[in-house]
């Protein structure tokens, strides 16, 4: 599952994923740096030309606009470099457009199994609860849709969620 925002972009409304929230926060914010500061009328004309981009993109208001067509519509309207310099130091929230969320991998759960924590481990990847992939694990074993032998090979197959770090006085305010 993903997160949506609805967001305004020259006057119009769009449904966006989150990752594609950021980046084009993250546009707007180096292109912002680099025009005088006084220039509101630039933003305001690269905001609606980006909405006519989505709008071309995206066929219809219920339709989400993904990091993919965010990105595309991005690189039609250039390089933030191509606005001039920047005038002021860069946000230290800002991250560089580049920084993508990191790769999520597929481990078995130490917390939340029964036996192996093979569903423990699918429901933390696809961020579902695991007791209803647990049944549906057993209903498809029970039914003849999958093998014992399945889940013994992905019980091999899929690595052990690596250990959390801790340490005694962890939560311990300093003085």
């Amino acid at each position: 599952m993903k997160e949506t925002v609805n967001a305004n972009i020259g006057s119009m409304a769009f449904t966006i994923d989150r990752d594609a929230y950021q980046a084009l926060e993250r546009y707007f914010a180096e292109i912002r740096r680099r025009l005088p500061a006084d220039d509101s009328e630039t933003m305001d004309d690269l905001e609606r030309r980006l909405a006519e981009i989505l709008c071309e993109k995206v066929p219809s208001p219920m339709h989400v606009v993904t990091l993919e067509i965010a990105r595309t519509a991005m690189n039609r309207l250039g390089a933030p470099s191509e606005f001039g310099e920047p005038h002021e130091a860069p946000d230290a929230s800002a991250q560089p457009e580049a920084a993508l969320p990191p790769v999520r991998k597929l481990y078995r759960s130490r917390t939340n199994r029964s036996i192996a924590g093979i569903c423990g481990g699918l429901g933390d990847y696809f961020d579902a609860d695991p007791t209803m992939i647990r049944l549906a694990m057993l209903l498809l074993i029970l039914l003849g849709g999958l093998s014992f032998w399945v889940y013994i090979i992905l019980w091999i197959v899929i690595p052990e969620e690596p250990a959390r770090a801790f340490s005694v006085g962890r939560n311990e305010k300093k003085r």
